[in-house]
């Protein structure tokens, strides 16, 4: 597409991605300078479409935006009433009491929310300060200055061949050029996948740990339905295989938020993340929950989990990482919003005092050194060993050993294990198939668990099926020649959209992507043990279009 001539549009800023980052960003600006000229740019067929996240919601974030955001009618309906935490086992439960757990645990005082609706409602504070926002809008490429300074992107680009050339009806995109570009893409971005790689910015970091997190929103029997109840669970059914946990979290209109993460280290290839989920629901403490209930969405998103010490550098020529492009997630508390929006508030301040000097492409250091000795870093060092210790030695150890160590850190500002390693990346934690026994799931009902497809259709997603598809293969031999010898081909596996196949035709084997069914959830991004899958943006509108997530 390089040798197209576009259009061209100049801002202050350039923000790519209306999440809560992207907007506090743009909010912030425009607070600063109302002559500031702001474009967020928006993926999504509207804001919040691409939004999925737990969520129960530190307001510190807002309240730092936007003091008055009660009186501004910001969509925070459901305090917090009760936190329940408890390890699972297939038959029953242990409730683990809240009196151990380190201050920075407690719930008091936040919000079971659809964070996107959040966004929606900060889109409107956003443009009713001047912000310009623009959703169905994909961000494809990044333009560079004459210095190697990010100086833009490429956004727009409609109605491309299936084999990526250029047609009649291609519509070539716009470029929008700023004299500072934010990529607020959320976590492993495409772009900011590429600004990473290309000025080096993980040097000397740890690699980025992920999580996949799946989302239904059920409508349940009022008589159950508990408003403001926030339950987590550990345990089964991931056992030995796999960190992760549960989320129960009870909102308005009898609806619940029912969520589960694994950690993407799991070795054992075999193992099928979206169907522990389904058999989670099986549980009878969730069971009796759901009974009579009907399951009325569903999404998938991967979180990025390293948290401090896997933050790349945030900064290069012209250009800064927002929220989960950088990775912000407290894990322990399964929080991370409240660090997007400070990013963003950051980001912009930094912005703003260069703009008003007069520079323009360069790197923002201010922001940089905010994030990492501000609230953000504050919040994320006092954790920072949670997930290595999880790691190592397993869910029992590190819930012990982690609570010691984010009470000394909470207590005395110190940790007696210095600043863990986070070890391998996801797909380097992926071992052989024949190391590993496969695992046998029960079939899924139809009432309390489902078929991937079957639940895709409850995230609308869609996809113009003439377009070319944007999950590309490196090699496209590797999957049938390397990973289905090797590893069982796990794309069939931890794709929560179905996304991968391995079919016969012809008496050989074929590598099927079925791209229309992909929730953007970047899974396969992270963790194909060959880093063969690059995930990359469809035309813009294209995707899930989540209503409450």
């Amino acid at each position: 597409m390089a040798e197209i001539e576009r259009e061209s549009m100049e801002y202050d800023v350039v923000i790519v991605g209306a999440g809560p980052a992207g907007l506090s960003a743009a909010i912030r600006l425009k607070q600063l300078d109302a002559d500031l000229n702001v474009v967020v740019l928006e993926k999504g067929s509207e804001v919040g479409a691409h939004i999925l996240s737990g969520a129960v919601l530190d307001p510190c974030g807002l309240d730092a935006l936007i003091p008055d955001w009660k009186e501004k009618g910001a969509p925070l309906n459901v305090p917090v009433k009760d936190d329940n935490f408890y390890m699972l086992g297939e038959a029953g439960q242990i409730r683990i009491p809240n009196f151990p757990m380190p201050p920075l645990m407690n719930n008091h005082g936040n919000y079971i929310v659809s964070m996107g609706n959040v966004c929606r409602w900060m889109a409107e504070q956003a443009e009713e300060l001047g912000v310009e926002i623009f959703p169905g809008m994909a961000c494809s490429e990044l333009v560079y200055g004459d210095n190697g300074e990010v100086k833009g992107v490429v956004a727009g680009v409609f109605g491309l061949e299936a084999d990526g050339s250029i047609g009649e009806n291609t519509e070539p995109g716009m470029e929008l050029h700023g004299r500072y570009v934010f990529l607020s893409e959320g976590v492993r971005g495409s772009l900011a996948k590429e600004v990473i790689e290309k000025y080096d910015l993980s040097a000397g970091k740890e690699p980025q740990k992920f999580g996949l997190g799946m989302k239904e929103i059920w409508e349940i029997d009022p008589n159950k339905h508990r408003e403001g109840s926030v339950t987590h669970t550990m345990g089964w059914p991931l056992n030995g295989n796999a960190g992760g946990g549960s989320f129960i979290y009870h909102l308005e209109n009898n609806q619940v938020y029912v969520g589960f993460v694994v950690h993407l280290n799991y070795k054992n290839p075999h193992l099928y993340p979206y169907m522990e989920f389904q058999r989670f629901k099986h549980h009878p403490m969730v069971a009796e929950l759901l009974k009579g209930g009907k399951r009325v969405a569903y999404g998938a998103r991967a979180i990025s989990e390293g948290g401090y010490q896997s933050m790349p550098k945030m900064v290069a020529p012209g250009v800064a990482l927002l929220g989960c492009s950088v990775g912000m997630v407290n894990v322990p508390r399964i929080k991370g919003n409240h660090n997007a929006m400070l990013s963003g508030k950051a980001a912009a301040e930094a912005a703003f005092e260069a703009i008003k000097a007069d520079r323009a492409g360069d790197e923002l250091t201010a922001y940089e050194a905010e994030v990492r000795e501000g609230a953000i870093g504050k919040d994320l060092k006092k954790v920072r060993n949670v997930k290595p210790m999880w790691s190592k030695w397993g869910l029992t150890a590190s819930l012990a050993l982690g609570g010691v160590d984010m009470w000394t850190n909470n207590l005395f500002g110190l940790s007696l294990f210095g600043t863990m390693k986070q070890g391998k990346s996801d797909a380097e934690a992926t071992e052989p198939a024949d190391k590993h026994q496969p695992i046998d799931y029960p079939k899924p009902d139809g009432t309390l668990s489902f078929d991937r497809l079957t639940n895709v259709s409850y995230s609308m997603t869609n996809h113009e099926e003439s377009q070319p598809a944007h999950l590309h293969l490196k090699d496209a031999s590797v999957p049938i020649s390397v990973n289905l010898p090797t590893y069982a081909e796990p794309a069939q596996r931890y794709c929560p959209a179905g996304v991968y196949e391995v079919v016969e035709k012809d008496g050989t084997q074929q590598f099927v992507i079925n791209f229309q069914n992909c929730v953007h959830c970047k899974t396969c991004d992270i963790k194909d043990p060959s880093q063969n899958i690059n995930w990359t943006v469809p035309q813009g509108g294209d995707g899930p279009n989540y209503p409450n997530m």
